[in-house]
């Protein structure tokens, strides 16, 4: 994706200072440098910004305020650096970036919170919002993608929905299947099996040849 530029003239809309700042600014989370870094978190161009986030990152000197702050910025490119960078950082809230009115920030914040895991109800209920009635598809694939790691039984009726989107959500939505089981997991998977798009039916052949979707012997009432 093409970064939006900041108004300077130059080289694909960048300034030789700007290219400066960010090079400065790199260079100080490469020599561990934490203090030539700092100043840059708060420059004009949002380039050096996404940048000195990434350095302090890379330092590992980025504390929970910092991505805070920067999940607010104007820039869009700040916000899905701050959404990365939000994995390690737990108390950091990335669900209101689930309704940032960039798709690309969206799609950060979804791949955020499924690389986190486990999740609370209030961001598994926001992800299935994203996954169900998003405009932008790749928003709806990230939040598909991010239900399936998290594998909370509250996300599954998002996952089978999107079993019927888009091809590649339908790819995705096969995938994310896998850390579930029961009856209807099963019927969506023998259901994939004819999808028009080959590497849908591929995935559900991996999956059920797996045993996904077969409930565990173990399971309630299937008991002996």
């Amino acid at each position: 994706m093409t970064a939006p530029t900041n108004g300077e003239h130059g080289a694909e809309g960048i300034s030789p200072a700007e290219i400066h700042r960010r090079r400065e600014a790199a260079l100080g989370g490469h020599l561990g440098d934490e203090a030539a870094v700092r100043p840059f978190l708060a420059d004009a161009s949002p380039r050096v910004r996404a940048t000195a986030l990434w350095a302090l990152g890379r330092l590992d000197r980025a504390g929970d305020g910092e991505v805070a702050t920067m999940l607010d910025d104007p820039e869009p490119m700040v916000r899905r650096r701050a959404c990365e960078m939000a994995v390690r950082h737990l108390d950091v809230n990335l669900v209101p970036l689930l309704r940032d009115h960039e798709p690309t920030v969206v799609e950060a914040a979804a791949w955020a919170l499924g690389e986190r895991g486990a999740a609370e109800a209030r961001t598994v209920a926001a992800l299935a919002r994203v996954a169900g009635e998003h405009d932008d598809a790749l928003c709806r694939e990230a939040a598909v993608a991010a239900l399936g790691a998290i594998g909370d039984d509250a996300g599954l009726p998002a996952i089978l929905a999107a079993t019927e989107d888009k091809p590649a959500i339908r790819r995705r939505a096969v995938i994310a299947l896998a850390p579930f089981e029961g009856d209807e997991v099963d019927v969506a998977l023998k259901r994939a099996l004819d999808d028009r798009d080959w590497q849908v039916r591929q995935a559900a052949e991996d999956l059920l040849d797996a045993g996904v979707g077969r409930a565990s012997p173990d399971a309630p009432g299937n008991r002996e």
